[in-house]
């Protein structure tokens, strides 16, 4: 633990907090957050009300909820830190998420490698302890490996969206007995097909029919799909109306999994801290979360959790190794990543298929293809039909790298009976190599093989047309896919998003972001709302760009610094002043960097200008 520790230090050492001194007068900002429903207004110069994204100086909005928050370029009232104190409960709208869940801050590429245990979720739930189906079959013995679909389970995946309630009954109905391994098996694979809202809804009912112990193991895995269907907030409630008795380790870390999830940091150390406070051991699977919830926020952090392991003498795993590997790969890091490994090694850890595909996709980043596909050549290990399972990494990792032949080489074994993360894989790599016919051809096989694609085969497809700007195809596709009852969820969006931007119309892509918002099948991704808010800094566009702003409030995305930063590049870019802009992050629990500190006094210079202009 020690020798991890010493790794993380150097690169830590570069990245020390600097403030500069910037003062500030307070203001308020005209931007009404509530947890009911949003009411924009939106006010031209003359007047004029406009429904769409397009520049307006000035804008305000109502709400019947009486919080007002005036936005930080309207000067002259005087400010009151006691009006943010309750933002962060102003965020706990519930939103009903089916069926699909995302990590908010994972790039698209990141996203669209899921695997059907789900790669993203993997990362996050991957080392989850037992509550992850939260049932047990007969004897009490717990599921592993390979579940059966029994015959509930395959009524419940197969039925029209109607409550699992009428389902049930219907099923119960016809003769069949509810047994304890039906009850796992449908648990189980609503949750593997992301099948939340179902899962959710079988778990209330058993709960209320008395079908299932109200154990902690139920109450964790009530808490894990509370999480996935109604958010953070709406489970912290939860949580605390659980009897004292059942309220144990294993639900406060599938509270923490869902914050860290949803990438929650102020919920996430709240829980943290509670955890501690409540003198729950510290497990490495807690450690692992707040490793993965820092790489994504605040990478400083990380020392922290990695010297609390080594005083509670926590052993790190795979994965502790596998985050820690993409930190210092994603930070550029290559000789620190490295020495991970040797740690990894001396301490009998073997690196597994995952590891070695993060490894080479960082030496790629980092411009060293000789040590990428050496790592891949290892992965192949001279037989590609023996190793079949390494084709989707291959396929992708190939493809980045500009080996086309390869690729082919690849693909043609794959083709014959090829499966859907190859057949995605395949996509990617010649959409990489500007093969966008032979994308186009393995989506076809990739089609056959799904009867009706989900949203994420749509989106590999969609990456590509957007990396190409061929907005035409991809708006053929998109009709094509809703003709299939195809559902367009989060990644789809996320490519028309690019594309729109690709193409200069930014506006389009905001009124993605919107119908996103109001579609509730699932929510936009936080890459999504970046695209959109930074191209609107970029413009100058602070009207747009704090209505972004807002809408990430509203859709449960918790405001961070490279939100502020962009708001700050919007009122940078108009040479507009700010009003308040410290106070306003405080309320957040934000506090500025040095090249935030910077900005600040940049737009701080803007304000005095219109000082003196009126003097």
């Amino acid at each position: 633990m020690l020798a991890i520790r010493r790794v993380s230090m150097h690169c830590c050492r570069n990245q020390r907090l600097s403030f500069s001194t910037v003062r500030i007068c307070c203001g308020k900002r005209e931007v009404s957050l509530s947890c009911g429903n949003y009411a924009y207004e939106f006010v031209e110069t003359q007047g004029t009300a406009l429904n769409s994204f397009s520049p307006s100086p000035r804008v305000y909005s109502s709400s019947s909820y009486g919080k007002v928050y005036s936005f930080s370029s309207q000067p002259g009232t005087k400010s009151d830190g006691d009006e943010f104190n309750d933002l962060e409960n102003s965020m706990a709208k519930e939103i009903a998420f089916e069926d699909e869940n995302h990590d908010p801050v994972l790039s698209s590429k990141q996203e669209l490698y899921e695997s059907d245990e789900d790669d993203a979720a993997e990362e996050l739930f991957g080392d989850m302890e037992t509550f992850s189906d939260g049932f047990e079959i007969g004897g009490g013995k717990r599921i592993h490996g390979d579940v059966p679909v029994l015959s509930m389970a395959k009524t419940i995946i197969t039925s029209p969206r109607v409550p699992v309630i009428t389902t049930v009954n219907k099923w119960l109905e016809e003769g069949n007995e509810l047994t304890k391994a039906e009850i796992s098996s449908a648990m189980f694979h609503l949750k593997k097909r992301k099948l939340f809202t179902k899962a959710f809804q079988l778990s209330e009912w058993l709960a209320y029919k008395n079908h299932v112990d109200l154990s902690e193991r139920y109450y964790a895995s009530h808490v894990d799909l509370t999480v996935k269907i109604r958010g953070v907030y709406k489970a912290g409630e939860y949580v605390g109306s659980i009897p004292q008795a059942f309220r144990g380790a294993l639900v406060y870390q599938a509270l923490l999994a869902g914050c860290v999830a949803a990438t929650n940091l102020k919920k996430s150390e709240e829980v943290f801290r509670k955890m501690k406070d409540l003198n729950i051991p510290l497990s490495c699977f807690v450690c692992n979360k707040m490793l993965l919830l820092y790489r994504r926020t605040d990478e400083r952090k990380i020392p922290y959790i990695l010297r609390l392991m080594e005083e509670e003498k926590v052993q790190p795993s795979l994965f502790t190794y596998e985050v820690l590997i993409n930190w210092k790969g994603h930070s550029n890091d290559i000789e620190g990543m490295e020495k991970l490994v040797e740690t990894m090694k001396s301490e009998g850890l073997e690196p597994n298929s995952r590891i070695q595909a993060s490894l080479a996709r960082n030496y790629v980043g980092a411009g060293l293809k000789d040590k990428a596909e050496e790592i891949l050549k290892n992965m192949e290990n001279g037989d590609v039909m023996k190793n079949r399972w390494a084709c989707r990494w291959l396929l992708e990792i190939y493809g980045s790298l500009g080996r086309e032949d390869e690729v082919e080489r690849i693909w043609k074994v794959c083709e014959p009976d090829a499966r859907l993360s190859e057949c995605m894989a395949a996509i990617e790599a010649w959409g990489s190599l500007g093969r966008v016919e032979n994308a186009e051809a393995a989506f076809e096989t990739l089609v056959k093989k799904a009867n009706v694609p989900s949203t994420r085969h749509v989106a590999f497809m969609l990456r590509v047309y957007a990396n190409h700007k061929m907005l035409a195809k991809a708006t053929e596709l998109v009709k094509r896919m809703s003709g299939l009852n195809c559902r367009i969820g989060p990644l789809a969006w996320d490519a028309l998003v690019k594309l729109y931007i690709g193409a200069g119309e930014v506006g389009k892509a905001a009124s993605v972001i919107e119908k996103g918002i109001e579609a509730k099948n699932g929510r936009p991704m936080f890459i999504s709302f970046m695209a959109v808010m930074e191209k609107f800094a970029e413009k100058g566009d602070v009207h747009n760009a704090e209505k972004i702003f807002m809408m990430m409030e509203r859709a449960g995305y918790a405001p961070g610094i490279r939100q502020f930063q962009s708001i700050l590049d919007a009122y940078i870019n108009s040479n507009t002043p700010v009003y308040g802009f410290i106070k306003r992050m405080q309320a957040d629990n934000i506090f500025p960097n040095r090249s935030l500190a910077a900005k600040l006094a940049r737009v701080n210079e803007f304000r005095k200008d219109s000082i003196l202009e009126l003097l």
